[in-house]
């Protein structure tokens, strides 16, 4: 997500239009996403499902047998630690986004960054792979559609 915000024109945006800057920047990116799947890519996106109609909005785009949910955790401090060293982001961001960005609550696999480094996260999401159950979480959550919010301007 952040690649495509930097694609977006430099011009400044006055505080008031940020949101539907926002908003349609992460329209976009579903939409390229979609289409990079639609088009046989092997596509992994780090994304936060931080507003409800964003999670609405992939379940209307994405093909649901072929997505995989990946719940990535660590606490709140661990959160905040990394959020002040990278230095880049608002700060208090983490906090404000914590109990929102799982809220859906439904994962095909979960792994906690304070307990497994890099590769051993990855090591589960493989194993699951070769595990692979029907119906998947994404599936699952197509059944709870009809009460998520649309996209803003769709």
């Amino acid at each position: 997500m952040d690649a495509f915000h930097a694609m977006r024109s430099p011009w400044p945006i006055p505080p008031e239009q940020l949101r539907g800057e926002i908003d349609r920047a992460v329209r976009g990116f579903h939409r390229a996403v979609a289409g990079m799947a639609a088009s046989g890519n092997t596509v992994v996106v780090d994304h936060v499902l931080s507003r409800p109609w964003r999670l609405a909005d992939c379940l209307d785009l994405f093909a649901p047998e072929d997505v995989v949910l990946v719940g990535v955790h660590c606490p709140l401090p661990e959160l905040e630690r990394r959020e002040r060293a990278r230095g880049d982001r608002g700060r208090g961001l983490a906090a404000q986004q914590f109990a929102r960005v799982h809220a859906h609550g439904v994962y095909d696999v979960e792994c906690d960054t304070s307990t497994g480094g890099p590769a051993e996260c990855a090591g589960e999401i493989k194993d699951f792979l070769s595990r692979r159950q029907a119906p998947t979480a994404f599936e699952r959550l197509l059944t709870r559609r009809a009460s998520m919010p649309a996209a803003p301007g769709s």
